[in-house]
């Protein structure tokens, strides 16, 4: 829980490469309850996906975690259960995923990851939102902060 207290009282915490990115993740699964919602946003390439990978890794998913930026939905069956990770980029409006039962998926999920999601924002308020951004200067470098 330590990793990610910075977070949870709305501060910034600097991450330096794609372990640490990783790292927090990780943390995150000790910080956020079975059914959570966690939204992440930010810049192209901050780390989103990569922040995703460690905490599907530390729920004991083993395989590569990828960008579901065409596909909408990976799920990530994991032994403490199924992670549900979700980029909305691409989506217009979120009846969109709705029609593809997005609720249904998110309540059997342990955890769900949307990223690009704040269509969805009104419908999960007590959902917490990380923004990632690059560091200028500072090329393995990201910010992480809880906006909410």
């Amino acid at each position: 829980m330590s990793a990610a207290f910075p977070l949870l009282l709305h501060q910034s915490r600097l991450l330096h490469g794609p372990e640490e990115q990783r790292a927090l993740g990780a943390a995150l699964t000790e910080v956020l309850p079975p059914g959570a919602v966690l939204f992440l946003e930010g810049e192209l390439g901050a780390g989103k996906t990569t922040l995703t990978g460690g905490l599907v890794e530390a729920l004991g998913f083993a395989e590569p975690v990828t960008s579901p930026t065409y596909a909408l939905m990976h799920p990530y069956p994991t032994p403490a259960g199924r992670v549900l990770h979700v980029d909305a980029y691409r989506v217009r409006d979120a009846g969109e995923l709705y029609e593809m039962d997005l609720e249904d998926l998110i309540v059997q999920s342990r955890l769900t990851v949307i990223e690009w999601g704040e269509g969805l924002y009104a419908d999960y308020p007590d959902a917490p939102i990380l923004w990632l951004e690059h560091v200028p200067g500072e090329p393995d470098v990201r910010r992480a902060t809880r906006v909410r």
